[in-house]
């Protein structure tokens, strides 16, 4: 067996999925994928932002309050997520692949990196929009994958079905 973890930024697009797939299309062993993907933390989300700006002491206590709304969004993303990862999971397995996947609150690169240690993964593919920004400077997450991880990590740019209509 031979375990390829797919860390994506949003749902396996099918040309995603042909693409993927198309990579391992001569591999003398079967190929299971790992599909991950992040999911936001809410409560954290709010808290850092609160504190970036500087708004801590005024606005911290009041977060008590609203755990009950928070929890609600955190079920909604969570919810989202699981189906992002499911719909992935069966365009992978629709083209006849052996496909798990799951979600995770943790950093990317570090959900990324306990993957690849549990399942034993021999390669990494992070599927991402474009981060200009980031890939300049090198704290995307195809560098940092690379930096953590000693297993060959490929970036591909996710298809945008949109996009391609025009």
């Amino acid at each position: 067996m031979y375990d390829v973890v797919l860390l994506v930024e949003q749902e396996l697009s099918q040309e995603d999925a042909r693409r993927v797939v198309e990579l391992h299309q001569d591999m003398p062993e079967t190929v299971r994928y790992h599909v991950l993907v992040p999911c936001h933390n809410a409560e954290a989300g709010v808290e850092a932002s609160i504190s970036a700006l500087g708004t801590a002491d005024l606005y911290g206590t009041g977060l008590v309050d609203q755990r009950e709304e928070l929890a609600k969004a955190q079920e909604a993303i969570d919810s989202e997520a699981r189906d992002c990862t499911g719909r992935s999971v069966q365009r992978l397995r629709d083209l006849g692949q052996d496909a798990v996947g799951g979600i995770s609150h943790d950093r990317p690169i570090d959900a990324l990196t306990a993957t690849v240690d549990k399942v034993g993964g021999q390669e990494v593919i992070i599927l991402t929009r474009p981060h200009i920004v980031a890939e300049f400077f090198h704290l995307d997450w195809t560098n940092s994958a690379r930096r953590h991880l000693g297993v060959p990590v490929l970036h591909l740019l996710e298809h945008d079905p949109e996009k391609a209509k025009k």
